[in-house]
């Protein structure tokens, strides 16, 4: 995986014999966005994310599909996750925390997460069915436990009243970028890492 980063800003190739995937994140951005993959219903959720995040993104993806869309899903959460930390460099000035609960429709998502190099993932998520059209939603766990991972982020994600597996994913995605905007917004009144321990 090869990355080159500027400012808060990163570009990312990783090819494997699975999938091969080129990711531009800029943090500081508007939220426009550009992803060519195969994977439709995914694709829609990473138009969200960089939407309601402010995110600029541009993702091409491909991927053994016709196997099944595990090894994309998980890929992309590895990428996307590394973007993230390698765009946040040494986090100094950050607020470091971001929390944030969304409406979509009956559902409601929260999420709270910590910007701190201990990457966890808390999913409390019950989902209706075991498909969004042939989108297997087991795999949203995959996708974000490898972006907590690569990201080094503790990442507490909780889906209440989802009657609807689309409004439940859908506000997990809108909820998952505001919040992560919030975090890593800066603060002029925090100086250096926003710690009492001196590091992350």
């Amino acid at each position: 995986m090869n990355v080159n980063v500027k400012n808060r800003a990163a570009k990312i190739t990783r090819k494997t014999n699975e999938t091969q995937i080129e990711l531009e994140l800029n943090i500081d951005g508007t939220g426009k966005y550009s992803i060519d993959m195969p994977i439709g219903f995914l694709k829609h959720m990473l138009e969200l994310f960089a939407k309601h995040g402010l995110f600029d993104l541009q993702i091409k993806c491909s991927g053994d599909i016709e196997i099944d869309f595990h090894h994309t899903v998980e890929d992309l959460g590895i990428v996307l996750g590394a973007a993230f930390k390698q765009a946040l460099s040494d986090m100094r000035g950050i607020k470091r925390y971001g929390f944030f609960i969304l409406p979509m429709d009956e559902a409601i998502a929260e999420v709270s997460l910590d910007i701190c190099n201990r990457s966890i993932l808390v999913y409390n998520v019950n989902l209706p069915g075991e498909k969004i059209a042939n989108f297997d939603v087991e795999l949203f766990r995959e996708f974000f436990e490898k972006f907590a991972l690569n990201a080094g982020i503790t990442l507490h994600i909780n889906l209440r009243n989802a009657n609807n597996a689309h409004h439940g994913i859908e506000a997990i995605f809108k909820c998952f970028a505001k919040a992560l905007d919030i975090a890593t917004q800066y603060d002029s009144r925090i100086q250096g890492l926003n710690t009492t321990k001196g590091l992350l």
